[in-house]
């Protein structure tokens, strides 16, 4: 894994190579990894492999990017539950344990970086589906992910190559 490839600050901004660009991180901050617990509402401080793309091609166009890139079905789902086997892992809608849709009505799901936060192992209550996806036209805060605008996530998409991280820093 080659080390913070790209930087998310906790003063909201998202650097790589000579960019920078505005983003969105939880609503309660940013927390010591070691302190991160589900609907915690806070990014977790730390370096995050970048695992793959989600994206929704009823909406815009496969991304341009080296990363394994996955298209999103209507029946996408994340597992928050951690009492489920599949917590913190992608699922199948209908599902019975508590979950995420992936297929959202507003935009912010339309492209979706899966980080890898929490998943090798998956710890029981330490937080799940920490992904880089599109922000709200006003940035508001996420419920623990980070945020951009499309295009600069595009932007990012496009630099990014297999083994590279996104870092959480103060």
């Amino acid at each position: 894994m080659r080390i913070a490839a790209f930087e998310a600050t906790s003063a909201g901004l998202l650097r790589w190579r000579d960019r920078e660009v505005r983003c969105a991180l939880g609503k309660n901050g940013v927390t010591p990894a070691d302190s991160k617990r589900e609907g915690d509402g806070a990014s977790p401080l730390g370096v995050w492999p970048i695992r793959q793309v989600f994206w929704r091609s009823d909406r815009l166009a496969a991304p341009a990017t080296r990363l394994p890139a996955v298209e999103l079905i209507p029946k996408a789902g994340w597992c928050d539950d951690p009492a489920d086997p599949l917590y913190n892992r992608p699922i199948v809608l209908p599902y019975a344990a508590s979950h995420e849709k992936l297929w959202r009505e507003d935009p912010i799901y339309d492209l979706i970086v899966e980080l890898g936060y929490n998943d090798d192992p998956v710890i029981t209550g330490k937080g799940s589906a920490i992904f880089l996806h599109v922000a709200r036209p006003d940035y508001s805060p996420t419920e623990g992910c980070v945020a951009c605008a499309r295009d600069d996530l595009l932007a990012l998409l496009a630099d990014a190559q297999p083994g590279d991280a996104l870092a959480i820093v103060r």
